[in-house]
């Protein structure tokens, strides 16, 4: 068993759906195409019931409750992502299962976009499909010093 810290402890949720099997990036056939077909996520995915995994918003804090990257947006996102992975893992999920992310991100400006992306990547591997996802720019979080925010809903076959 993984020992998480006290920030991942609690911001993991479980929801355990009745049901068969379920597949993180089920894309409906009639999906209509997105405007400019965006590389970084899909418009819709669907899931069929199984373990469902709701990761709260993880911040760039490592396992002593430490901030990573003060004043550094890449290197808190490499952090978060960081997180996101550990805490999937305590739910019993990978970056594979995951269906939704949302991420918040502190004054951001379009030209962040592909760090950001860049970051996805690195944590999430090129091959594994983009989840469905919502990128929002926020004045601020919870603390001052932190710069991203992200949270993700997986889906466990």
């Amino acid at each position: 068993m993984h020992k998480l810290p006290a920030c991942l402890l609690s911001s993991l949720a479980l929801l355990l759906a009745q049901g068969g099997l379920a597949s993180a990036q089920n894309v409906p056939p009639d999906t209509p195409p997105a405007p400019g077909s965006p590389p970084a996520y899909r418009q819709v995915v669907t899931a069929k019931p199984g373990t469902m995994v709701w990761v709260s918003g993880q911040i760039a804090q490592n396992e002593k409750g430490e901030l990573i990257g003060r004043g550094d947006v890449k290197a808190q996102a490499d952090q978060v992502w960081e997180n996101v992975r550990r805490a999937l893992a305590a739910g019993g999920a990978t970056f594979k299962d995951v269906v939704k992310v949302t991420t918040y991100v502190v004054n951001y400006q379009p030209s962040m976009r592909d760090d950001l992306r860049a970051a996805r990547l690195r944590a999430m591997g090129a091959d594994t499909p983009p989840p469905a996802a919502t990128l929002v720019g926020v004045q601020s979080l919870a603390s001052a010093d932190w710069l991203i925010e992200i949270e993700a809903v997986a889906v466990i076959p």
